[in-house]
């Protein structure tokens, strides 16, 4: 079976990238992790195929894509709720979905959500880079976005196993609720710029993308008017700009960066922020990790 014999690119949609679980321990490289923004989804998709947990697959925005099969292959669609046809025909989302060799394979606008993933039988075998296959925005490593015409190489389905028909999803988040670790630079805000953060009302802007979610509301205000030297930036660093509204760092963040971080939201928060959507309202919890 040839690998190259997998999928051929109809309509790539907004955004579509090929994700894995990223690049573990290169950022001393200044190469940011990438990999699948809603982690949780991402596995739930590769199990319902039978993939290990990190195959690679595709991670769409908003409005879908359209794939045509140059073999037969099983995928299943999990993430944001999505319409899935399959030459046309309504086909179910977040179960297993066997596709005929020519036949055009659609996953639709997301009806909640922002991002679903589309997983394969033997992963999109696409060649890794610093081990890994995701693409990364910021960096330019890993495959490009998809364009019309592309096609994507799919590997040997894997040895069978008892696939589950369903896999518990969690919904796009109505409320993003994003606990806060406070630190490392908490202490270059006003001392109650912790307790208004928590208090007031932000909403998830739309400038946001992989790098990181944006946000709108009232501007958090500094101690002083100092600036920083670069130092590193972890996932869910919580950056403070020059506005004064929060930015989340999300998987394609940058390595370093110099405006201050006023907290850190923990990596199971995440998930929830890659579904929410433009004016989703936002609740900052702040705790301390006893």
């Amino acid at each position: 079976m040839n690998a190259a014999d997998g999928m051929a690119v109809v309509r790539p949609g907004p955004l579509t990238t090929v994700q894995d679980l990223g690049r573990r321990g290169v950022a001393h490289l200044g190469v940011p992790r990438a990999g699948a923004l809603d982690e949780p989804a991402f596995r739930a998709a590769n199990r319902l195929v039978g993939n290990p947990p990190g195959a690679a697959a595709l991670e769409t925005t908003l409005g879908g894509v359209a794939l045509r099969a140059l073999r037969p292959l099983v995928i299943a669609v999990t993430g944001a709720p999505s319409p899935v046809r399959v030459d046309g025909r309504a086909a179910a989302w977040g179960a297993p979905v066997a596709v005929p060799a020519g036949a055009v394979l659609e996953v639709g606008a997301a009806t909640h959500g922002v991002r679903a993933y589309l997983a394969v039988a033997g992963g999109i075998a696409v060649p890794p880079v610093l081990g890994s296959r995701s693409a990364d925005l910021l960096s330019g490593l890993g495959p490009a976005p998809l364009a019309s015409g592309d096609t994507l190489p799919v590997g040997p389905p894997p040895p069978y196993r008892p696939a589950p028909d369903l896999v518990p999803q969690a919904a796009p988040p109505t409320v993003l609720v994003l606990r806060l670790r406070p630190g490392p630079r908490a202490d270059w805000f006003a001392p109650q710029a912790l307790a208004r953060l928590a208090r007031d009302p932000y909403r998830v802007a739309t400038a946001g993308n992989r790098i990181a979610l944006r946000t709108e509301g009232p501007p958090v205000d500094r101690a002083g008017t100092g600036e920083l030297a670069s130092e590193g930036m972890v996932l869910g660093a919580v950056q403070i700009p020059p506005d004064g509204r929060p930015v989340v760092f999300l998987a394609d963040h940058p390595t370093t960066g110099g405006y201050p971080v006023i907290g850190v939201v923990p990596y199971a928060d995440l998930a929830a922020a890659a579904q929410a959507r433009p004016g989703t309202p936002i609740r900052f919890t702040v705790f301390r990790k006893r």
